[in-house]
């Protein structure tokens, strides 16, 4: 796999320093450790602050979701790694304007072991924490044991109705009970269909022969729950919706937010393809799509695949996904 790199060991800084120069006027790093980043206003007097975090390879996640309306800063780990403690609790400091700071991210050891020691280090300098981790990848575990479960694409419509709870002025409880509401009613699904070549080792973050599709994979290469043959896209998005459906427990009647995500390497219309499918299986079951987001949201570098994520509306998540939000990667007007 040929990449556009210098040295491996350098890429994640430099990544992150032409996303500075590229948008001045909305990010800022607070200090000398460039693995930080936080909006350009930052800190906001008065206002909850939301920090994100986690490992590159994924953008947009994380790092491409901090802005208005949406989290505060990000606290950006090495490829498929976590950010350290210490850079969590500077991000913290960073967007702390006196409102308290939810912690909002995907559900990983690592990220879940190093937010909880940046909460702890927080405490001591008095500034309130709450955390809530996104956990809607159905296919890592049963719906009985979803607090074990994965965060991934669709932790995208936390970010967005919390930081809309935030810019509103709501408080730190209220914010965090609002990304809770949305993680309840999230779910997602992917399918891979060749892996990631990691920047710094060259290894394959999975291995699937030619001509195979893995239902079920997550964005690190993390096994799936089905491999075999590759199906039509029809198929495949029939497999895909039908377990989200049956998890959210949706009926005729309900509406809904649905993103359909690349994952790096597949083009936008594939992407389509599904929507199509994905909007007639749903209009068949009479769930009505409210919103819908097409394109790339969560990658894994180049991998081949894409996600399908299903959030169960009511009037008031609606409301929050239609606030106005505006980062470098994500812009709802």
């Amino acid at each position: 796999m040929k990449k556009i790199i210098n040295k491996p060991e350098d890429f994640v800084n430099e990544m992150i320093e032409g996303i500075l120069l590229a948008h001045p006027e909305k990010l800022k790093t607070p200090g000398e450790d460039p693995r930080i980043l936080v909006r350009a206003d930052a800190p906001v007097a008065g206002k909850v602050g939301i920090v994100t975090g986690g490992g590159s390879g994924h953008l947009p996640l994380f790092k491409g979701y901090v802005g208005q309306g949406l989290c505060s800063g990000v606290a950006i780990g090495n490829v498929f790694s976590s950010p350290s403690s210490q850079q969590c609790f500077e991000a913290t400091k960073a967007v702390s304007g006196g409102a308290g700071v939810l912690y909002l991210y995907g559900n990983y050891g690592g990220d879940v072991f190093n937010f909880d020691l940046a909460a702890d280090l927080a405490e001591l300098e008095d500034i309130e924490t709450r955390t809530v981790v996104g956990r809607d990848d159905v296919a890592s575990q049963p719906k009985d044991n979803r607090l074990e479960r994965r965060g991934v694409a669709g932790l995208i419509f936390a970010y967005k109705a919390a930081g809309a709870a935030a810019e509103r002025g709501d408080s730190l409880d209220a914010v965090a009970a609002v990304a809770e509401d949305i993680v309840d009613n999230t779910a997602t699904m992917g399918i891979g269909l060749s892996p990631t070549i990691l920047p710094t080792t060259a290894a394959l973050s999975f291995d699937l022969p030619d001509g195979e599709m893995e239902i079920g994979i997550g964005i690190h290469g993390e096994p799936g729950i089905h491999r075999g043959p590759l199906e039509t896209a029809d198929a495949i998005t029939d497999r895909l919706v039908d377990a989200l459906v049956e998890d959210l427990d949706l009926y005729d009647g309900d509406t809904v937010a649905v993103l359909v995500n690349g994952m790096g390497a597949t083009p936008l219309e594939e992407l389509y393809v599904m929507y199509r499918r994905v909007h007639q299986i749903l209009s068949g079951r009479g769930v009505s799509i409210a919103k819908n987001y097409i394109g790339e949201y969560a990658t894994s570098l180049e991998m081949a695949g894409a996600s399908i994520s299903l959030l169960k509306l009511n009037d008031a998540r609606l409301a929050l996904l239609e606030a106005p939000a505006s980062s470098p990667f994500f812009q709802e007007v």
